[in-house]
């Protein structure tokens, strides 16, 4: 326990040299104290992927150490998750300026479900996987922060919304100027392709995937209810874009039931190779010829 009330202010640098901990960094595990002193910065944080809050679920996520790959369960994290073996305790703090920092209270590590991954950006800007910890109070606490976005929850959450909310994953191309033009390309084929459905009588509408645990949703591109096919478009030809096409279907398709048919709609008429693994992979390959789409 800290000779410090829940709210309080002070300085990191005072409440380090009475308790111990690194100076640097969020998570500091003390050698001088039995306990694990955690600092949230949600400000500077966001820049390098750290996203910290208040879920609906009572706990505070708290996002690991490591500003660049792939978070490990090493050094601070390690320390969090094994804090109860190691006999030691969990204090939360919230950066409210510059070498002030808010005291929040004693927290434990969630028995259930104590830690998961998200993706985030990078300090380069890449994404890459963090670690989330879910740490309960365990006792008077003062909500200071953040609260999250969304929840990660036990159960899948799929929803129709509508396609005007257009959002995709991108796609991995050579250059910048080729991801601007194939996401250029993409917006106006997928209304050309629902306006044509429409007029044929079909209902199209788009899924809104969260799998259980996650807090990213997924977009699918299209959803041709009335035929129950699933459709990923992609503004370029290239087999990089087929490829990614196939693997978001497949990734899709297990979210929705019953399991629908699958279909990659494309700018223009790939080559034959192409529609062949579109084929061999259990889906049809669209795109316009002028008046209308071809199927193939």
């Amino acid at each position: 326990m800290l000779d410090i009330a829940p709210g309080e202010k002070r300085k990191r640098t005072a409440i380090q040299d009475l308790y111990g901990g690194s100076r640097q960094g969020g998570i500091a595990p003390s050698r001088k104290s039995p306990n694990v002193l955690l600092f949230s910065n949600p400000g500077r944080g966001h820049q390098v992927g750290y996203f910290d809050g208040w879920g609906t679920d009572g706990c505070y996520h708290y996002t690991g150490e490591g500003q660049t790959g792939d978070q490990t369960m090493t050094r601070g994290n390690s320390a969090i998750l094994h804090h109860v073996q190691e006999g030691r305790a969990l204090h939360l703090f919230d950066s409210v300026a510059r070498g002030v920092v808010a005291y929040m209270g004693e927290f434990a590590l969630a028995t259930d479900t104590p830690w998961y991954y998200r993706d985030a950006p990078d300090a380069e800007g890449e994404t890459r996987s963090v670690i989330m910890f879910r740490i309960k109070p365990t006792g008077a606490v003062v909500k200071l922060g953040e609260d999250l976005a969304f929840t990660p929850r036990d159960e899948d959450v799929v929803e129709d919304v509508e396609i005007e909310k257009h959002q995709t994953e991108r796609m991995l191309v050579n250059s910048k100027v080729q991801e601007r033009e194939a996401e250029r390309r993409e917006a106006p084929l997928v209304s050309a392709y629902r306006d044509h459905l429409q007029q044929q009588g079909h209902t199209v509408t788009r899924k809104k995937i969260i799998p259980a645990g996650e807090v990213r949703a997924l977009y699918t591109d299209l959803f041709d209810t009335t035929d129950q096919v699933l459709v990923e478009a992609k503004g370029s030809v290239t087999r990089e874009a087929v490829r990614m096409a196939i693997g978001q279907l497949y990734d899709y398709r297990r979210y929705i039931t019953p399991t629908p048919a699958l279909a990659v709609l494309l700018p223009a008429r790939p080559q034959q190779d192409l529609i062949d693994l579109c084929n061999g992979s259990g889906a049809r390959v669209i795109w316009p010829d002028g008046t209308g789409f071809q199927l193939g």
